[in-house]
């Protein structure tokens, strides 16, 4: 054993790349919910992002975003709901479906698909196409939980997501209009009880403009234990610091 330094804490960097769009990078690179193009604050290109892996929570294209694009130039797999991977094997790219309530191993990192109230098909070329349910996931990177709540609706079930995961980080939308607004949002941390907070899915465009430190006040009064960090598009929080 000599040499080997039995001490070393693991630590996440979460990138936010704006609206629900993260890379998180430890042993693994895993990119969620690539909406780069099209999206007004994305600090990146998608050709700038070389993911080990894809991780998509629902259809809808600010989410599936250049997931396929990404996966064909960089061989990465795109992880997703069942029908979304039929999806993106029609188009080229290399899905991998799985479902909610279940946990998958992809290359190493253990995803658990978690319910979310939300709407999920794909348009694509005008046409509307049945993608399955929305989800979340809770994606375990050496050891460090990461909640991505995808476009949700405030739900009570996120408490068993709380007890059962015992998620470390959780990313969650305070947007309002099609996802969960502030007043929402807070309740979701007390009922999940992660360590970390940091809001997404807001400001990328006018009906989803919100004060994120609004967000972060209310959550300082009613979930004092959670520690909310608000991030500008392009921004890194490493966990554990």
């Amino acid at each position: 054993m000599v040499g080997v330094n039995l001490n070393v804490v693991m630590c996440v960097k979460i990138q936010w790349l704006g609206h629900a769009a993260f890379m998180l990078e430890s042993s693994k690179k895993v990119l969620i919910d690539p909406f780069i193009t099209g999206n007004p604050v994305a600090p990146v290109t998608p050709d700038e992002l070389n993911p080990d892996l894809i991780v998509v929570t629902h259809g809808h294209g600010d989410h599936l975003g250049d997931a396929v694009g990404i996966s064909k130039r960089t061989g990465s797999k795109i992880v997703g709901i069942h029908e979304v991977s039929q999806f993106v094997n029609g188009k080229g790219a290399q899905g991998i479906g799985m479902n909610i309530g279940g946990t998958a191993v992809v290359d190493g990192v253990p995803i658990t698909m978690t319910p979310a109230t939300h709407s999920a098909d794909i348009e694509d070329e005008g046409e509307m196409i049945s993608a399955g349910s929305p989800a979340g996931v809770i994606i375990e990177m050496d050891g460090i939980k990461i909640y991505h709540t995808g476009d949700t609706g405030l739900f009570y079930d996120m408490k068993l997501i709380g007890d059962l995961y015992e998620p470390d980080v959780m990313l969650l939308p305070i947007g309002s209009w099609y996802t969960m607004g502030i007043k929402e949002a807070v309740k979701a941390l007390e009922l999940v009880s992660p360590k970390v907070a940091v809001p997404m899915h807001y400001n990328t465009f006018e009906v989803i403009q919100q004060d994120p430190e609004k967000f972060k006040d209310l959550a300082a009064e009613q979930v004092p234990d959670v520690r909310v960090v608000i991030l500008k598009p392009g921004e890194e929080l490493v966990y554990p610091e």
